[in-house]
C-alpha cells in the first residue's frame, strides 16, 4: 500500500513542476498588465512596500498595488512570467531580502529574483555553486534565505546560492533538479533560529546549525509534508498530505488529526478524498487572536482556538475547499490561495472572493 501511495505523490509533483525550461540568466523587466487574475495560487506574500505577491501554478507571478488604483492611470496588477525572466512559471514560495529584492522559488526546483528592473535566475548553470564538500556550507545565519531543490536545500548567503543535499548520497538523486525522497517542499526558520525542512517522503529535518533531527514517527514520514509553522506559544505543526497534523512542542511529538479522529485512511490506501477530514494538509498559519489556521486541499480550512475545532468550507462562504496557500498580511487579514477559486479573504468575520480594484 505504502509503495502505491509513493507513486501516486511522485507523480503528483512532477506535474507540479511542470516542462523542462532552458537556461537564462537575466530578461529586462516588462510585465503585462491585466484585470484579471488567475484561479490557481500557489504562494502570496506582500513586501515592505505593501505590494502584494500572488504565485500561481503555472501563469507565472502578479504584483498586487492595492494604492495604484487612487492613482491616475496607476496599474494595479501586473503579471510576470518566463518571458520576463522568471525561471518557471510556477511560483511555490515568495521572498523578500533585506534590500527589497523579491526572490521566487519556481518549478523544476528553481529560484529567480526580482529587483525592480529584471529578473536573475540563480539555479542555472553559471550562478549556482555545487559544493565538493557540502556539509562544510551548512550553516546557520540571520539574513540567509532557503529555497526548495530535489533533493535538500538551496542557501542563499548574500552572495552566491549553494545547493545542499540532505541524504549526503553521491548517485544521481541528489541532484537539486532530481526528485527524491529528501526533496523539500515546506521551510521554516523558527524564533530560536532553527531551520526546518518538510520533505517529500522522509519526514521532517531540523537543523539547529550543528546537528540533524528528524521526525519521521506516527505517520509522519511516507506522504509529503506541505506545510510547517511556529505558533505564538513556540509549537511547531507540520501539516503531511495524507497523515494529517503534526504538533510538536518541544519534547514530544503527537498526530493532532488522529487524537481528534479527522483521520483519513481511505486516502493513503487508494488515493480517495474525504471532506470532513483534516488530513490532507497544504497549509497552516495563525491569526491575531492566537488561532491557528488549517488548509486542506479537499476540506476546506479548519479553525483551532486551542479547544474547539471549526471547519469551513464553502456552505460557510469559503470560495474553494481546496486550499494551497495561507498568508496573513500586515493588517492581520488572512488570504487563502485556492486550487481553483482565486484567492479568499477572511476579515476576521466573513469570507469573501478576492477582486481586483
Amino acid at each position: 500500500m505504502k509503495k502505491v501511495i509513493f507513486i501516486v505523490q511522485f507523480i503528483f509533483c512532477i506535474y507540479c513542476h511542470g516542462q523542462n525550461k532552458s537556461d537564462y540568466n537575466i530578461s529586462i523587466f516588462n510585465g503585462q498588465t491585466i484585470s484579471k487574475i488567475d484561479k490557481n495560487i500557489r504562494s502570496i506574500f506582500q513586501d515592505k512596500k505593501g505590494n502584494y505577491w500572488f504565485g500561481t501554478n503555472g501563469v507565472g507571478v502578479y504584483r498586487y498595488d492595492p494604492s495604484a488604483s487612487l492613482k491616475a492611470g496607476g496599474k494595479t496588477l501586473i503579471q510576470f512570467t518566463e518571458k520576463d525572466g522568471l525561471s518557471n512559471n510556477q511560483v511555490q514560495s515568495i521572498q523578500e531580502d533585506k534590500f527589497g529584492n523579491i526572490w521566487f522559488g519556481t518549478g523544476l526546483f528553481s529560484v529567480s529574483r526580482f529587483d525592480g528592473k529584471s529578473f536573475t535566475t540563480l539555479t542555472n548553470k553559471e550562478n549556482l555553486q555545487l559544493s565538493t564538500y557540502p556539509d562544510n556550507e551548512w550553516r546557520i545565519e540571520p539574513n540567509d534565505l532557503w529555497f526548495y531543490a530535489g533533493s535538500g536545500v538551496y542557501r542563499y548567503n548574500g552572495k552566491s546560492l549553494i545547493y545542499l543535499p540532505l541524504n549526503n548520497s553521491k548517485n544521481s538523486q541528489s541532484s537539486p533538479y532530481n526528485l527524491s525522497r529528501y526533496a523539500v517542499y515546506s521551510i521554516l526558520k523558527d524564533k530560536k533560529g532553527n531551520i526546518w525542512f518538510g520533505t517529500q517522503a522522509q519526514g521532517v529535518c531540523r537543523y539547529d546549525g550543528k546537528t540533524f533531527t528528524w521526525f519521521t514517527e506516527k505517520g509522519l514520514s511516507g506522504p509529503a509534508v506541505l506545510g510547517l509553522f511556529e505558533d505564538s506559544k513556540g509549537n511547531i505543526w507540520f501539516g503531511n498530505n495524507g497523515a494529517g497534523l503534526f504538533r510538536y512542542d518541544g519534547k514530544s511529538l503527537i498526530n493532532f488529526t488522529e487524537e481528534k479522529g479527522l483521520s483519513n485512511k481511505e486516502f493513503r490506501i487508494s488515493g480517495k478524498s474525504v471532506s470532513g477530514t483534516l488530513a490532507r494538509i497544504y497549509a497552516i498559519n495563525e491569526d491575531n487572536n492566537g488561532n491557528l489556521w488549517i488548509g486542506t486541499v479537499d476540506a476546506g480550512v479548519w479553525k483551532y482556538d486551542g479547544k474547539n475545532l471549526t471547519n469551513y468550507s464553502i456552505k460557510d462562504g469559503l470560495t474553494s475547499n481546496a486550499i494551497n496557500t495561507i498568508y496573513k498580511d500586515k493588517n492581520g487579514e488572512l488570504w487563502f490561495g485556492t486550487d481553483s477559486d482565486g484567492i479568499c479573504q477572511f476579515n476576521g468575520k466573513t469570507f469573501t472572493m478576492f477582486v481586483e480594484k
